[in-house]
């Protein structure tokens, strides 16, 4: 790749990545979703970060594949937003893992207006742990990508873990 070919594809990610956050920035303005920021999710990621990752590489996609990619991208940034720490909190009504979803719509919703497909993202993410699959596309893309980020960071903290052993 030439540089003029490089600088035309910098320029590109750039406004790709503008046009991204200009679909997520009032959401990022909420101190609710400021406070994930508090939280470990998992081993180094915060749970801002995690989220952030989600609606990124989920934007990403179904910007690719002629999905709702601003959808996927909000859905996926809120799809966490529990605002507790999973390892000392002790929740009634099941563990973390079955219930937070629940949890994250319930504050999502009485935060921001959201859509349907929003909702849905937020709501099914943890399937197929959680019985109720997906019902559109895109929660089925955040769904996924959501399993890649959690596994790309859990082994991040892992390596990191061994590597401090040695």
């Amino acid at each position: 790749m030439s540089l003029k070919e490089l600088r035309l594809k910098l320029k590109a990610d750039n406004e790709i990545y503008r046009e991204y956050k200009s679909y997520i920035e009032d959401l990022l303005r909420n101190e609710n979703v400021k406070m994930m920021n508090r939280y470990r999710h998992h081993y180094f990621t915060t749970c801002l970060d995690h989220c952030l990752n989600v609606s990124f590489y989920s934007y990403m996609i179904c910007r690719y594949i002629g999905l709702d990619y601003v959808s996927a991208a909000r859905g996926g940034l809120l799809h966490d937003l529990f605002l507790y720490d999973w390892r000392t909190t002790k929740l009634s009504g099941g563990k973390h893992a079955f219930r937070h979803p629940d949890i994250a719509l319930e504050n999502a919703v009485k935060l921001f207006d959201l859509n349907e497909i929003e909702k849905d993202i937020i709501s099914k993410h943890m399937w197929p742990l959680t019985i109720k699959p997906p019902k559109y596309n895109e929660s089925f893309i955040v769904c996924f990508v959501d399993k890649y980020c959690a596994s790309v960071e859990i082994g991040q903290g892992m390596i990191a873990n061994i590597k401090h052993r040695i």
